[in-house]
């Protein structure tokens, strides 16, 4: 963080997350971790900040780590993954989750991970390569075909990786017959330009292009994978934000997060 320039980093767990089979094992370690987290901000309060993680597809005690981390650890926001035991975030079984996020006017981290269709596809491909982009795409869409933005208006979600491919497919996304029947009389655009994205693995021109002809730069955040990126990558990645105004860099890189994070700010 010092050699790169970030005053600030919010810590997420990643995926995997907890690949675990036991429900209270998952609990206890879900626990585990947003504690870490919060010592962590706790011992150098301007430089951490807090998504906690969810012992997820468990709902009931998915909801109590919510209390926890808003009551408790006093977390920035709670981090997901794009699926759990290959059910997308649309799926009616996250219902409850997203309408207590709602109600809490929660900011939501987005991150992609495996899917059972993913395995053996190309074994010789890492899936994080092609797989983990596609894998942000199809929870946006479950999201939007099963309306989860148009019924918690007020939970901030940011996606990572510029939003997978979703630049690139939204227009053939929304234009689906089943869809258009969905989406209400505006259409995707509107929703899809409520969220926001961070820019891990996506400071280059074709991703950071097709991102911000998309969505306004007020919706990009600075994302770095690190520790999953080496430092020079990230430092690269940083580099590679090539956009119209040092207004416009400035605002992607802190001022759009202290917006949605004020405690952090100035």
């Amino acid at each position: 963080m010092d050699h790169l320039g970030i005053q600030t980093a919010i810590t997420s767990l990643s995926s995997p997350g907890i690949r675990l089979n036991d429900a209270g094992t998952i609990q206890r370690v879900a626990r585990l971790c947003n504690d870490f987290a919060k010592q962590m901000a706790t011992d150098h309060p301007t430089r951490f900040g807090l998504f906690a993680f969810l012992p997820l597809p468990d709902i009931a005690a998915s909801l109590e780590e919510i209390r926890y981390a808003f009551d408790q650890l006093r977390a920035d926001g709670i981090a997901l993954h794009t699926n759990y035991q290959d059910r997308y975030l649309g799926d009616a079984h996250f219902t409850p989750l997203f309408s207590e996020l709602n109600r809490r006017k929660a900011v939501v981290h987005v991150h992609p991970t495996l899917c059972q269709c993913m395995l053996g596809v190309q074994p010789e491909i890492p899936p994080a390569l092609i797989e983990f982009p596609h894998d942000t795409t199809r929870t946006i869409t479950s999201l939007l075909y099963n309306g989860v933005f148009q019924r918690n208006p007020d939970v901030r979600f940011i996606f990572s990786h510029a939003g997978g491919t979703l630049p690139f497919l939204v227009n053939k996304i929304g234009s689906n017959a089943a869809f258009v029947s969905r989406l209400g009389p505006n259409g995707w655009r509107p929703i899809v330009q409520s969220l926001y994205y961070d820019t891990a693995l996506s400071g280059n021109p074709q991703s950071m292009g097709a991102l911000l002809s998309l969505v306004d730069p007020s919706h990009v955040l600075l994302g770095t994978d690190y520790p999953f990126v080496s430092e020079a990558r990230a430092k690269s990645e940083i580099d590679g934000i090539q956009v119209s105004s040092a207004d416009t860099l400035r605002r992607i890189q802190r001022d759009n997060a202290a917006r949605l994070f004020p405690r952090l700010g100035p």
